[in-house]
């Protein structure tokens, strides 16, 4: 067993503040980010414990300066460099084209551009601006660079009602996938859960509207659809399963199997500190793979090796205990939570969510 995806947090600063936010509510400052060298380190033996992509992400990782060569060192290395952007970032938009211009020419595959609304009232209430018209600018340069674009749209109640334009805008900008992705309901957004999740009747009609799409677009675009492990009656593995697939490290150096992780008692080991192959073979990564740390009644569902346990950070969460059974299961003890916190959520539908607490106003 070996990772497969690097993702690199390359800071946690960002010229949004969005309230489904993935970051940590302690968020790591400029001075503490991980320098060059010590990257480029960790891009080398990702490769070697065989790491096929690295996705560089963060915050916004155009503001790093060292950007380009750390997508060169990735390219290098054997590793496939995708950049995850808020679109933002570098300055104006003149210094923001010319970083994605030398990212592009360092090597970087692919960009994934998130968009928050195509409504500019409903943009600025979830990340606290409207940056529409530089998001569009910026994946029409992706485009034109001959980059592989890809439109990320996170969903959530106030938008669910423009996912067909969400989609009719990636075909409009020629991307090669779109991806639908359900706020998960972790860290900020459990925060904000009440007017960010989604009704039963509101989820059903965007299953439709993808379906739809995939029947009428599949040789067009790409269509990636995610849905909120709340509203089921199973939990999905999470990344694939705990240290299955995936691998963090975040702007200070910190490893873990998912972004969420932080959140739990472990103690998480650091890259300035211990190799890559140490720490993918080490107690932190090894805490929940395989089944005898399960609890009843996931040590005997049939679905174990399925959904791997659900998500321990919301486990976590939900019930002050990592190894209890996922609260999004409907066998799971804690499920009454899930289903109070749906009924909640169903009494708040204003149309957009309002007043989200955010990382900015936290700190």
């Amino acid at each position: 067993m070996q990772p497969l995806v690097l993702i690199a947090e390359l800071t946690h600063r960002c010229p949004l503040r969005c309230g489904y936010c993935s970051n940590p509510r302690a968020l790591v400052g400029r001075d503490a980010e991980l320098d060059t060298a010590t990257w480029i380190r960790v891009l080398e033996q990702a490769a070697e414990l065989g790491v096929v992509s690295v996705h560089f992400t963060g915050g916004e990782p155009l503001l790093r300066d060292d950007l380009a060569i750390l997508v060169a060192a990735a390219a290098g290395a054997g590793l496939y460099p995708t950049l995850i952007t808020s679109g933002l970032g570098a300055g104006e938009p003149s210094a923001c084209r010319a970083r994605l211009i030398e990212v592009a020419q360092a090597g970087v595959r692919a960009v994934q551009v998130s968009f928050q609304d195509i409504d500019a009232d409903a943009a600025a209430a979830v990340a606290g601006r409207d940056a529409l018209a530089r998001k569009l600018e910026l994946a029409r340069q992706v485009r034109a660079l001959g980059v592989s674009l890809t439109c990320n749209f996170v969903l959530h109640a106030g938008n669910l009602a423009r996912c067909v334009e969400f989609i009719e805008l990636a075909l409009a900008l020629d991307a090669d996938r779109v991806e639908l992705a359900h706020a998960q309901m972790h860290g900020w957004a459990l925060l904000n859960a009440e007017p960010l999740l989604p009704s039963r009747a509101q989820l059903d009609e965007v299953d439709a509207v993808v379906a739809r799409a995939r029947r009428r677009d599949s040789g067009t675009i790409e269509l990636i659809y995610v849905r909120p492990d709340l509203h089921g009656d199973a939990p999905s593995a999470c990344m694939g399963g705990w240290g299955q697939r995936a691998l963090v490290v975040d702007p200070e150096g910190t490893a873990l199997p998912c972004h969420g992780a932080r959140s739990l008692p472990l103690a998480h080991p650091q890259v300035r500190e211990h190799s890559l192959a140490e720490i993918w073979s080490g107690a932190a990564f090894s805490a929940f793979r395989g089944e005898a740390w399960m609890e009843e009644p996931c040590r005997s569902c049939s679905n174990r090796g399925r959904d791997r346990g659900g998500c321990r950070c919301r486990a976590f969460a939900f019930t002050g205990r990592a190894t209890a059974t996922d609260p999004a299961c409907s066998l799971a003890p804690d499920h009454a939570q899930v289903v109070a916190l749906r009924r909640a959520a169903a009494g708040v539908r204003p149309g957009r969510p309002v007043q989200l607490r955010t990382p900015h106003k936290e700190r």
